[in-house]
C-alpha cells in the first residue's frame, strides 16, 4: 500500500510540473473571467426570469379584477331585477375571483422579494467581475511585460555568449600573428648574423663572406675618389709632393 502511495504522489508531481510548464496565466484569467460572465449571465437571465412571471401574475390579476367589477354589476341587476338567486351566484363567483387575486398578490410579493435579492446579487457580482477584468488585464500586461523581458534577455544573454566567442577567437588570432611576426624577425636576423643559411641563394658561408669582402673593397675606392676629388684624401697629397721634387730636379 505505501508503495503505491508513493507511486501515486510521484506521477501526481510529475504532472503537476508537466502542467506548470504547458499553464499559460493569461489563458486561465481568461477562462476563469469567462465562468464569471456565465454566472452574471445566469443571474441575470433568473432576474429576467422573476420579472416575467410578475409581470404575468399582474395582468392576471388585471383580468381578474375586471372579472371581480362584471360580477359586481351583474349581482347590482339582479337585485334590481329581483333575481336574488342570480345576485347570489354572481357575489359566489365574484369572492372566488377576490380569494384569487389576494393569492397573485402574495405570490407577487413574493416575487418582488425574489427580484430585489436577484437584482442585488447581480450588481455585487458585476461589480466583482468588473474588478476581477481589470486585476485580469493588469497581471496579463505584466506579464507579458516579463516575458518580453526574459525574451529580450535572453537573446542580449546569447549574444554576449557569441560575443565572447568570437572575443576569444580575435584574441587567439592577435596572438598567433604576434607570434608569427617575431619568428620571422628572429629568422631575418639569423640570416644576417649567418646563423642560418639561405638554402635557396645557392651561396655557401666561404661565397657570403668573399662578397662581404668585395663590397667592403668597392666601399674603401669609391671613399678614396671621393676624398681624392675633394682634396682631401692623402692621394693627392702624395702626387702633389712627387710633382715638387721633379721640378726640383730639373732644377738642378
Amino acid at each position: 500500500m505505501g508503495l503505491f502511495a508513493r507511486m501515486e504522489t510521484v506521477i501526481k508531481s510529475k504532472m503537476n510540473k508537466v502542467l506548470n510548464l504547458m499553464e499559460d496565466p493569461r489563458e486561465t484569467l481568461d477562462y476563469s473571467y469567462e465562468k464569471q460572465l456565465e454566472l452574471l449571465q445566469n443571474v441575470k437571465r433568473g432576474v429576467a426570469e422573476v420579472t416575467t412571471s410578475k409581470k404575468r401574475l399582474q395582468l392576471q390579476r388585471a383580468k381578474l379584477t375586471q372579472n371581480i367589477d362584471k360580477l359586481e354589476g351583474q349581482a347590482k341587476d339582479a337585485i334590481a331585477a329581483n333575481r336574488e338567486d342570480l345576485a347570489r351566484l354572481a357575489l359566489e363567483r365574484k369572492a372566488a375571483l377576490v380569494q384569487q387575486v389576494e393569492g397573485i398578490d402574495r405570490e407577487v410579493i413574493e416575487l418582488e422579494k425574489q427580484e430585489e435579492k436577484l437584482i442585488a446579487a447581480e450588481k455585487r457580482l458585476s461589480t466583482k467581475v468588473e474588478i476581477f477584468r481589470t486585476r485580469k488585464e493588469s497581471i496579463k500586461a505584466q506579464y507579458s511585460a516579463a516575458e518580453a523581458q526574459v525574451k529580450i534577455n535572453e537573446s542580449v544573454t546569447g549574444i554576449s555568449e557569441e560575443m565572447a566567442d568570437v572575443g576569444l577567437a580575435l584574441e587567439r588570432a592577435e596572438n598567433k600573428t604576434e607570434d608569427m611576426k617575431a619568428r620571422a624577425e628572429a629568422i631575418d636576423e639569423l640570416m644576417e648574423a649567418g646563423t642560418l643559411q639561405d638554402l635557396t641563394g645557392g651561396k655557401d658561408d666561404i661565397d657570403r663572406e668573399l662578397s662581404k669582402i668585395s663590397t667592403q673593397s668597392n666601399v674603401e675606392s669609391e671613399l678614396s675618389r671621393l676624398k681624392y676629388e675633394a682634396g682631401k684624401g692623402p692621394e693627392k697629397a702624395k702626387i702633389e709632393e712627387e710633382g715638387k721634387s721633379a721640378e726640383e730636379k730639373r732644377e738642378v
